[in-house]
């Protein structure tokens, strides 16, 4: 009987011995892993990951945020409305005050009232000269307007290629580092992995910033060439009430 118990205890305390050893990698393991800093990397690091597709771009980027910047201020000032504008020259107009009508146009110095004082300036001539000077001072305001816009267009449309160039490149560094390295791990791919995803991202990001701004811009634009013809409508009616 004796010997029998000495067995189950020996079989016991090498079970137990086993346990002990077992579970203590894992302890250990989840230590080190608690213990361990979780990585960190920056905006910028991440980035320059993507090569040197991101340097066109990142200057694709800061022209089209320019241009964004600088038509917005231009078209914004040039849409402030005189509410007043057709009414004091319609006033001038009938009192036969031409001269004053015209330095009211220049003082207020917008597309719509450059426009009306080519109408002004040809009060005499038959209607359709008038219309088609004005017609021709509006399209003129306009074009300066849009002066750059092409910026925007153009980068809307080859940002997210040069993106694609960048997956490209990176597809061809990932299966060229398998070739070298004669494996598939991730660490061997990860770089060719890291171009590959930010350059389609970032060309995708360049090209709906100039998308949206483009599309934008030329809605405000749009809207104020609809103002300039109802003026330009509302002054040739103008001139039309005497004969009526």
């Amino acid at each position: 009987m004796m010997p029998f118990i000495l067995q189950i205890s020996t079989k016991v305390a090498t079970a137990l011995t086993d346990s002990a050893l077992l579970s203590e990698p894992a302890v250990t393991g989840i230590q080190t892993a608690t213990e361990l800093p979780p990585n960190e990397i920056s905006m910028f690091s991440m980035i320059a990951k993507g090569g040197i597709i991101m340097i066109p771009l990142a200057i694709m980027l800061f022209m089209s945020i320019y241009v964004m910047v600088e038509r917005f201020l231009t078209i914004s000032k040039a849409s402030k409305q005189n509410v007043t504008l057709l009414a004091s020259i319609k006033e001038m107009i009938n009192n036969g005050n031409l001269s004053n009508a015209r330095n009211l146009c220049k003082s207020v110095n917008t597309p719509e009232a450059i426009m009306l004082e080519q109408g002004i300036s040809r009060i005499g001539q038959n209607m359709q000269e008038i219309r088609e000077a004005m017609d021709k001072s509006g399209s003129a305001e306009l074009a300066r307007l849009e002066k750059n816009m092409s910026v925007l267009n153009i980068t809307g449309r080859i940002a997210p290629m040069f993106g694609f160039i960048g997956t490209i490149i990176g597809v061809i560094k990932i299966f060229y580092d398998i070739s070298v390295a004669k494996t598939v791990e991730i660490e061997v791919i990860s770089t060719g992995l890291y171009q590959k995803m930010i350059t389609s991202g970032g060309g995708l990001v360049v090209g709906v910033i100039a998308f949206i701004g483009y599309h934008f811009l030329n809605g405000r634009i749009d809207k104020l060439a609809h103002r300039m013809e109802e003026a330009q409508i509302a002054f040739l009616d103008i001139l039309n009430e005497p004969s009526k």
